[in-house]
């Protein structure tokens, strides 16, 4: 039986994949995709049949867990925002050599106009990099709709499959009409196991399928009804829309586009529907969210060329989000008034929230290492990644996830003294593990601080994965343990604070402070629970 529920993209993708007869989910939190695996956390379904929903360490194990049960026939799902594409691209792009036995979908949530990234890369670049297909609904429901789509279309081709949103796609709602549930996967075998053996023989072979596989893959596109032509009047100029650059071009027409219109949900390109706006049409708009892909890829796939315009020649912004102004404003439609409201509100930046454990060590390390004009600290991704911005100028790097690590051995290999690195326990765990084991193999003198506030506290307050295992690991590393301390970030420690500082900067070798404070937020919301738990239910009798 049909319902119609209120979803966020992201909530649409999780409940389409659970309808879809989902296995696990493994994920590494980060905003715009956090929410997927949350939802499916805390849906009845998941818990009623088991899907394996913790929290990775990382994206890279993530899709390794993530590719062994497809080996084992189950349906996989893997989440991420766009720059974990990076941390898992190995296995990614192996993935598509290995094949799929049960379903396996990849979904990246790029983050256009950064509101919470350091970059606006396009995961769909991956796709065609490893010569995957590549989903990307344009609504809610398509995202509902096209994830079950997406795991049939692994299984029949034996291949992952990439589903790409974005940030306005992930977190806006809309009401979605769901299906029908379908049951998980029996436990299976590849049919063909040498071809998950990625020696250079038999990945030879494999390379070769592969290769005529992405032209079926394009036929697909063609056919499957994701891509649409739809017709015009006005031939004066062809529009192709994708993903969600659709809604805002149709939400500017809402009577219907006098012009044709190619909306591309599916890749590989669509080129024989590409071919045929190019020749009815004068000239050819390409909207996409991030960067210019197709725009620049169709001028490869045209016999006959036609101008071509888009966000490389200024029609549309070369950075951030597209929206249904700037659509609008590349169709040639006059603006629309704007209230009053928008053009008085005043940008909030963000900063670390009162009482946060991470600003009493901010002020404990400035207070050592400032005097000191040699000194450089380096940082990492995290909500202590704030500590750059006033009052504290903590910090004088921060790159990507474990940087922080790393940086601090090459400088202080390049004569840097006091080298510092700055990183949260869950970006340590994340990918900070193996920086240190760098430390300890080549002696560098650096002092590694670890900002533990046991969660993962940019994103919502998941679960760390080296919670209550930090100094262990530490050890195990190879860090002597008396060099592995653990200080209190409180103001009333701040003279113990900064003395155990100084104590393992002035140390000439590596060391470690775990500065262990629960976050905050973390915190509050642990104490409602157990309130919550506490207070008698009044509607049934209690136990005595």
């Amino acid at each position: 039986m049909n319902n119609k529920t209120l979803l966020l993209g992201d909530e649409a993708l999780a409940l389409g994949a659970l309808h879809a007869g989902l296995t696990g989910v493994y994920a590494y939190p980060g905003t715009p995709s956090t929410e997927i695996t949350e939802f499916i956390q805390q849906h009845p379904l998941a818990k009623e049949r088991g899907v394996h929903s913790t929290w990775s360490a990382n994206e890279k194990t993530a899709m390794e867990a993530a590719i062994g049960a497809s080996f084992a026939g189950k349906r996989a799902l893997v989440c991420m925002k766009h720059v974990g594409m990076n941390v898992c691209a190995d296995a990614f792009v192996n993935s598509a050599m290995t094949g799929a036995n049960g379903g396996l979908v990849v979904t990246a949530c790029d983050d256009p106009s950064m509101h919470s990234s350091q970059n606006e890369q396009d995961s769909r670049f991956y796709a065609e990099f490893a010569m995957m297909p590549c989903f990307e609904p344009s609504s809610q429901q398509e995202a509902y709709r096209m994830i079950g789509q997406a795991y049939d279309f692994s299984e029949k081709f034996r291949i992952p499959v990439l589903m790409r949103m974005t940030t306005r796609m992930a977190h806006s709602r809309a009401v979605v009409e769901t299906g029908e549930v379908r049951a998980e996967n029996e436990l299976h075998f590849p049919e063909n196991p040498r071809q998950w053996v990625l020696l250079p023989a038999n990945a030879k072979v494999r390379n070769e399928q592969l290769i005529k596989d992405y032209a079926e893959f394009e036929r697909q596109s063609e056919t499957m009804g994701n891509n649409l032509y739809i017709d015009g009047s006005d031939k004066s100029m062809g529009v192709i829309a994708c993903g969600i650059a659709y809604n805002y071009l149709m939400e500017n027409y809402p009577d219907g586009c006098p012009f044709p219109v190619l909306k591309i949900s599916q890749y590989p390109l669509p080129k024989a529907m590409i071919c045929r706006m190019a020749a009815e049409c004068k000239s050819i708009l390409v909207m996409e969210e991030g960067q210019p892909l197709v725009e620049s890829r169709i001028k490869g796939v045209l016999a006959t060329p036609v101008p071509i315009k888009g966000r490389l020649d200024g029609t549309l912004p070369r950075t951030g989000e597209l929206n249904p102004d700037c659509v609008r404003a590349a169709m040639g439609l006059p603006q629309l008034p704007r209230g009053e409201a928008s053009q008085v509100a005043v940008p909030r930046p963000p900063a670390l929230c009162q009482g946060c454990g991470h600003r009493d060590f901010y002020t404990a390390l400035n207070n050592v290492v400032k005097p000191i004009e040699s000194a450089r600290v380096f940082s990492d991704i995290g909500c202590y990644t704030l500590g750059w911005l006033a009052p504290f100028h903590a910090f004088h790097t921060c790159v990507e996830m474990g940087a922080s690590v790393t940086m601090a051995v090459g400088a202080a290999n390049s004569g840097v003294h006091p080298s510092v690195a700055v990183i949260g326990d869950s970006t340590f765990t994340h990918s900070g593990m193996t920086g240190l084991l760098d430390a300890v193999n080549s002696k560098a003198h650096v002092t590694i601080c670890i900002s533990d506030n046991l969660t993962t506290g940019m994103t919502g307050g998941q679960d760390s994965a080296g919670t209550g295992r930090l100094e262990s690991i530490c050890v195990g590393l190879g860090v002597e343990p008396e060099h592995v301390r653990m200080i209190v970030p409180l103001p009333k420690n701040y003279e113990e604070m900064e003395r155990v500082i100084k104590e393992e900067i002035d140390y000439p070798g590596v060391s470690v402070i775990i500065a262990r404070r629960e976050c905050i937020q973390t915190a509050k919301r642990h104490a409602a629970q157990k309130q919550n738990s506490s207070v008698p239910n009044l509607k049934s009798p209690q136990r005595q």
